[in-house]
């Protein structure tokens, strides 16, 4: 249900429709092999990488043109950062995602194109290795090689 929610407020009832869309939608979001057989359980006995990735699979079974993920890695461990990472190079695929992160690493590995905001000005806007290896201006050269921020 936390996956066909939006579907059924909508007036979807049939049950293999529904069915189709939860094991699509996870399946997308790397999650289904990790909790096929415990489809019924709460979400809140999955490990917060797990819950990162249902969060993903509810976004996309809607089919929405842009993701948008806000801190997507936040308190997660460098091993459940890596595979919510992995499902975002697959899901860039038929998405357009946008990540709003603080972490520069995780910028310079999963973007195509990254946007440095200040005070909630645009600072500089170009391809990522150019940001991170030529910025244009002196302020984003320091804030992602972390000489302040």
């Amino acid at each position: 249900r936390n996956i066909t929610f939006a579907h059924e407020r909508k007036g979807v009832r049939d049950k293999q429709t529904l069915d189709e869309i939860v094991e699509t939608s996870l399946k997308q979001a790397g999650l289904w092999d990790q909790v096929k057989d415990d489809l019924h359980k709460s979400a809140f006995t999955l490990s917060g990488g797990q819950q990162q990735r249902l969060c993903i699979a509810r976004a996309i079974a809607v089919k929405p043109r842009i993701l948008l993920m806000d801190e997507p890695a936040a308190s997660l461990d460098p091993l459940a950062t890596m595979q919510l990472e992995e499902t975002m190079f697959e899901l860039k695929e038929n998405y357009s995602i946008i990540i709003v992160t603080h972490n520069m690493q995780q910028a310079a590995r999963a973007s195509d194109y990254t946007a440095f905001f200040y005070l909630g000005d645009l600072i500089e806007y170009d391809k990522t290795k150019k940001i991170f290896q030529d910025a244009a201006l002196q302020s984003t050269s320091d804030y992602v090689s972390g000489r302040f921020g």
